[in-house]
């Protein structure tokens, strides 16, 4: 854990593509130093963005991207595909994290399964096999992954390491599309979460759950600088000349 009066620094949360969420979360990471990031946002319409290291997917999706149904970007971190749609994604950046990766997954989530425990809704680390194969990344939950007691994967995360330092991607699965999801995965949408909890009240519980699991960290809320946004807007016009190269190779 962070040692005691360590700053943390929250971001405001922010609507937005893909090319500039994951240029943002690229460019947080690459600055960080001993301070912890912690981050919420959402996408601006469907997108689909894929693991680090994917190489594979199906054909159809060329077909959503050029019928206007969906977007598609690459992420920092690992893992498989996941649908940005009807959810929350979050992204936490720590400098000391251990290196053990199942260690640190297990402690960047644990805020989160307080968080939803405190909303009625408890989760648990998944169980199944790190396999490589299915493109969705919600088609199977790991240790790296939260289920709720239904055995429904509420929470897929997935990393990314750069000289010790980690960026942790999350997906928080609320209410899903079903019918872009059929479209996409080729199967039924996960259901939707309880109806009681809305998004306003789950980012903010979250947040006092962050608090609460690391009581040494001071948060403070920092938007970005001026000099930020000049990187992310750089780092984005990169990031969308990959999605063009991704939708061409399709």
């Amino acid at each position: 854990m962070p040692t005691a009066g360590s700053p943390g620094r929250l971001i405001p949360h922010l609507i937005g593509d893909g090319p500039t969420q994951m240029a943002i979360d690229t460019m947080l990471l690459a600055q960080a130093t001993e301070a912890p990031v912690l981050r919420f946002y959402r996408w601006d319409g469907p997108w689909l963005s894929l693991g680090r290291h994917q190489r594979h997917w199906p054909q159809h999706w060329h077909q959503l991207t050029q019928g206007g149904r969906l977007r598609m970007v690459r992420r920092p971190s690992g893992g498989q595909a996941v649908l940005h749609a009807g959810g929350l994604t979050y992204a936490l950046i720590w400098p000391s994290a251990p290196r053990r990766r199942k260690q640190a997954y297990r402690e960047a989530c644990q805020w989160l399964i307080d968080g939803f425990t405190q909303l009625g809704l408890p989760l648990r680390f998944g169980d199944d096999p790190a396999l490589a194969g299915d493109s969705n990344c919600f088609a199977s939950a790991t240790a790296a992954d939260l289920v709720d007691p239904a055995g429904v994967k509420r929470i897929g995360s997935a990393q990314c390491w750069q000289r010790g330092r980690l960026l942790q991607h999350g997906e928080i699965l609320l209410d899903p599309p079903p019918e872009l999801w059929q479209l996409v995965f080729g199967e039924a949408a996960p259901p939707a979460a309880a109806p009681a909890i809305d998004l306003l009240r789950l980012e903010q519980q979250l947040i006092e759950a962050m608090a609460m699991a690391w009581p040494e960290v001071s948060w403070k809320e920092l938007p970005l600088s001026e000099d930020e946004r000049d990187q992310v807007e750089a780092r984005s016009r990169s990031d969308g000349s990959e999605v063009a190269a991704i939708d061409s190779t399709i």
